[in-house]
């Protein structure tokens, strides 16, 4: 019986420690899971917020290198030259358009074309996807210094290739009409990273709805139009807007390529560019900034425009089925 009755107090003992844990996890979880994502919210104000709210201050004042103490404030003067006396500033900012308007489709169809030959059900096909994946993890810089070889005026083998097949060499980094045609072909060398978000889109259609088009008397090109694409506009939505964010930001490659300059007659002068120049060989921090802060007014303002018109081509089935 004494046995009996100490099993049992120490039986009661352990749910009410058990029922008291549950009951301290319940009122502090928000504390709780704020203690989880603190190291991500500490680092996000600490290498994003901070730094940001620093330089839109340094945009407002005649910060250069050298300055003792708290910079001049000028006010809104940074910004006034940029549109008004700044002549680089437009010829960049054309560079930069110009190519996201050629690079950022183009990379677009090439790694969607390439996921939906991926997607086919034929032997050795994991081979195939890491084959052509395997580009993607190459660095950037080392893969710019190979392309700057591939695109050698005199033993380049894109050149070599022209040559064997009687066409006219093509001076691809000296030539102001090929520099943004090359830069627009470099673009294309990483599709590996959008190759595989649009392999994972196909992969997740469902199977019956092929079947069912098939019955219908549906042709693989009606398949691809009324059943493929339409699915696949929300990931063809996000690799868009990631796209435009990274092609606004392009830098390594033409740093590489053309050295500071943007090469001949400033032909691949894009905006991070000038914004580099400006910081780190003219020395002027204030007017940097103010050329960065442009640029991420730009981009937001665009992001916004794709979120907001996103509702008139991208479909989202399960949305709309819940609302059918």
């Amino acid at each position: 019986m004494a046995q009996a009755s100490l099993k049992a107090k120490h039986t009661q003992s352990d749910v009410t420690w058990k029922t008291r844990l549950q009951e301290w996890w319940f009122r502090n979880r928000a504390l709780i899971g704020f203690a989880f994502i603190f190291p991500w919210f500490a680092g996000f104000i600490i290498f994003d917020l901070l730094p940001f709210v620093y330089n839109l201050y340094l945009s407002f004042t005649d910060y250069q290198i050298g300055t003792r103490g708290v910079p001049p404030w000028i006010g809104f003067e940074n910004y006034i030259e940029i549109f008004t006396d700044d002549k680089l500033f437009g010829k960049s900012m054309y560079n930069t358009v110009y190519y996201l308007g050629f690079s950022v489709p183009l990379r677009l169809i090439f790694a969607f074309l390439i996921a939906l030959i991926l997607n086919l059900r034929v032997r050795g096909m994991e081979l195939y996807r890491t084959l052509f994946y395997v580009p993607s993890v190459v660095p950037l810089v080392a893969a710019t210094v190979i392309f700057a070889g591939f695109l050698n005026t005199r033993y380049g083998f894109l050149n070599q290739f022209l040559v064997l097949i009687g066409a006219t060499p093509v001076r691809w980094l000296s030539s102001p009409d090929a520099i943004k045609p090359s830069l627009i072909l470099l673009s294309l060398w990483g599709f590996g990273g959008q190759m595989i978000i649009f392999l994972a889109g196909l992969q997740s259609i469902p199977d019956d709805l092929y079947e069912a088009a098939a019955i219908d008397g549906g042709t693989g090109w009606h398949r691809l139009i009324y059943i493929t694409v339409p699915l696949m506009t929300p990931t063809i939505f996000f690799n868009l807007l990631l796209g435009l964010i990274g092609g606004f930001q392009i830098f390594e490659q033409v740093f590489i390529l053309l050295d500071t300059n943007g090469g001949p007659l400033q032909a691949g002068l894009v905006y991070m560019l000038h914004v580099y120049n400006k910081a780190f060989r003219d020395f002027e921090f204030g007017y940097s900034a103010a050329l960065s802060v442009i640029l991420f007014l730009i981009i937001f303002v665009l992001t916004l425009m794709l979120v907001y018109t996103s509702n008139r081509w991208v479909f989202y089935g399960d949305a709309q089925d819940d609302e059918t």
